[in-house]
């Protein structure tokens, strides 16, 4: 276990980096990613991914040095609660804070196997994006396409919600979605576009669409839907529903990430 050190000052340089990258959504100047709960931290460290930093808040260092085995070589830096709280991005923080290196994917390795990628475009809201991440790995997919104009998978509050997925799942982000779409066909995946029900006459029920083959299911902005650079080259599906005529991203995401699933298993 290495020795704690103590940080007082809210003027800490680290403290002043940790913050920037929290309120900005991204990445701290040297490149990793803001992983609050302890969860994230043992999903890091599940996943062999390196932890450069933890701090932790002095009430609750015990439960941090109770991994000591496991974090040889990080350095451990000890706030006071208050301080904790002041630099913390969510309301109730537990008082503890990994700065941890974010995977890198090659492009190939989404299309590994029967291609189920997932395509963000536009998804703005870091819990939409978070909760589809998490979905993406419960339901099989091999891959995630955070198009430009979607939040980073690295927003604090992106990697929350997908509970350390995306410390597994490959993925990229800031893709071009005319690039991306290239991929996509060069890679011979079939395209599929999340509308609304009864947004118009060609959409088709996710029941009556096969999914067991390499397919890319396109998730569009919460206000506009899917961009037209993607919509052209995909046939829209929808999730029939009674009473309402869309669903929230996340939860149209995963309804259809499970159909592909409960296809694929079927499949002989």
């Amino acid at each position: 276990m290495p020795k704690p050190e103590s940080i007082a000052s809210a003027a800490n340089p680290l403290l002043k980096d940790v913050r920037r990258a929290i309120v900005r959504g991204g990445l701290t100047s040297g490149g990793w990613c803001v992983a609050e709960t302890f969860h994230l931290l043992e999903e890091a460290l599940r996943g062999d991914c390196e932890v450069k930093t933890v701090l932790v808040a002095e009430s609750v260092l015990p439960a941090a040095e109770a991994r000591a085995p496991r974090l040889a070589g990080v350095r451990l830096a000890v706030l006071p609660d208050a301080l904790m709280r002041k630099l913390s991005g969510t309301e109730t923080s537990q008082g503890v804070i990994a700065l941890v290196k974010p995977p890198a994917w090659e492009l190939e390795r989404l299309f590994r196997g029967c291609a189920l990628i997932v395509v963000l475009d536009g998804v703005q809201d870091p819990g939409n994006a978070g909760a589809i991440a998490r979905a993406a790995e419960a339901f099989g997919a091999t891959g995630i396409l955070f198009l430009k104009g979607s939040v980073s998978p690295w927003n604090p509050k992106t990697l929350r919600a997908s509970a350390g997925s995306l410390f597994r799942v490959p993925c990229l982000h800031g893709v071009d979605a005319t690039l991306a779409r290239a991929a996509l066909q060069r890679n011979k995946v079939e395209l599929y576009a999340g509308v609304p029900a009864r947004s118009n006459g060609r959409a088709r029920s996710i029941a009556g669409v096969d999914l067991t083959r390499p397919c890319g299911l396109i998730v569009g902005n919460e206000a506009r839907g899917v961009g037209e650079a993607l919509r052209s080259a995909a046939a829209d599906i929808t999730i029939p529903t009674s009473g309402v005529e869309s669903l929230n991203a996340a939860m149209a995401a995963g309804i259809i990430l499970y159909e592909a699933r409960r296809q694929r298993d079927m499949r002989p």
